[in-house]
């Protein structure tokens, strides 16, 4: 897109002069938005893998998840693991289609029952999360990841 008074698909700006800032930001947006997702997982798994291991576990007993504790080590996993390799892109979309499997199990065995707000303890949040997670999963790495630098994508 030469005309920055125009939008990436062609419409045209209420307010031209902002043409040329969306034009700057729409590159880093994206990786911006990965890396955040990415990232934010990443405290909600250590704590589940170094150190509440056990009290996970019985939680997902509690709500008749099982095998509970090597669930609450996959769910741990998936949190580091994946959200570290989301925040630098690699194995983007494999690692994002297991947080969305990861929140749609919180959305539907725990938060749901809740209503929608999450100051009931709703699925408010985690679908916010997992509707995240489809865009990364839609958008894979992105030009600044591991995978554009490898050159693969799943």
């Amino acid at each position: 897109m030469t005309d920055t008074n125009q939008t990436g698909d062609g419409t045209k700006l209420f307010i031209p002069a902002l043409g040329g800032l969306y034009s700057c930001g729409r590159e880093a947006a994206y990786p911006l938005l990965r890396i955040v997702v990415g990232g934010f997982m990443i405290p909600h798994g250590w704590g589940k893998i170094f150190g509440g291991t056990d009290g996970t576990a019985q939680f997902f007993t509690n709500i008749g998840l099982e095998p509970a504790y090597l669930l609450a080590i996959i769910a741990g996993a998936q949190e580091v693991l994946g959200g570290l390799c989301i925040a630098l892109g690699l194995l983007t979309r494999f690692w994002a289609a297991g947080a969305i499997i990861l929140m749609a199990v919180a959305i539907f065995a725990v938060h749901l029952p809740n209503g929608f707000s999450i100051m009931n303890g709703g699925y408010e949040y985690a679908l916010f999360w997992m509707v995240s997670l489809i865009f990364v999963l839609f958008h894979g790495g992105g030009r600044y990841s591991i995978d554009r630098l490898i050159g693969r994508e799943l």
